[in-house]
């Protein structure tokens, strides 16, 4: 067997993750290792953008909900096969969180799609967070201006704009307006 071969068919888990080299930040998805590249400042301003708006809104309503952007991890599955970092993570069950992160599926997930993730935020972690028990999950493509909602808690998927104001479903109160986001 060629070593690309064997390699390719090895299996990783979450040790392999706390082995890498510090500095070094990679998602582990049915024991595959997916290295992250750093984000653009673009993708950090909405990263920061949603942080912000989502937890100002939690504090403000007094929420039990914690807001948790990315680096935080996330343990999908009860095996060591799944670690991901989602940009932005809402958790409203406590009893999932620990030192480590959440172990279990967040209620609300936020995905900012960069070059390098768009297949893996539009296929793998689709697949993986709905089959997951994630109430909600955003996709937010600057690159083609566009912010996609699955509510897979009501089966429904809406597309809407950077001009929009975007409902939550998991806060029937609060709508993320993105022509707020300062891109200059």
């Amino acid at each position: 067997m060629g070593v690309a071969l064997a390699r390719a068919l090895e299996s990783y888990t979450i040790d392999d993750i706390y082995r890498l080299p510090e500095g070094q930040r990679a998602e582990l998805i049915d024991g595959r290792l997916f290295m992250m590249a750093s984000p653009s400042r673009r993708h950090q301003e909405i990263v920061h953008f949603l942080d912000r708006t989502i937890g100002n809104y939690v504090q403000s309503k007094r929420g039990e909900c914690k807001v948790y952007p990315a680096p935080f991890a996330v343990f999908l599955n009860a095996d060591d096969t799944v670690y991901v970092e989602p940009d932005v993570s809402v958790i409203c069950d406590k009893g999932k969180l620990t030192d480590e992160g959440c172990h279990g599926a967040p209620d609300w997930i936020v995905e900012v799609v960069s070059p390098t993730t768009r297949s893996m935020d539009y296929g793998r972690k689709l697949f993986k967070y709905h089959s997951a028990g994630v109430r909600e999950y955003w996709i937010v493509d600057y690159d083609n201006n566009q912010v996609l909602v699955y509510d897979f808690a009501g089966d429904e998927m809406t597309y809407h704009s950077f001009s929009d104001k975007v409902q939550v479903r998991i806060y029937m109160d609060l709508e993320i307006d993105f022509s707020e986001i300062d891109m200059e």
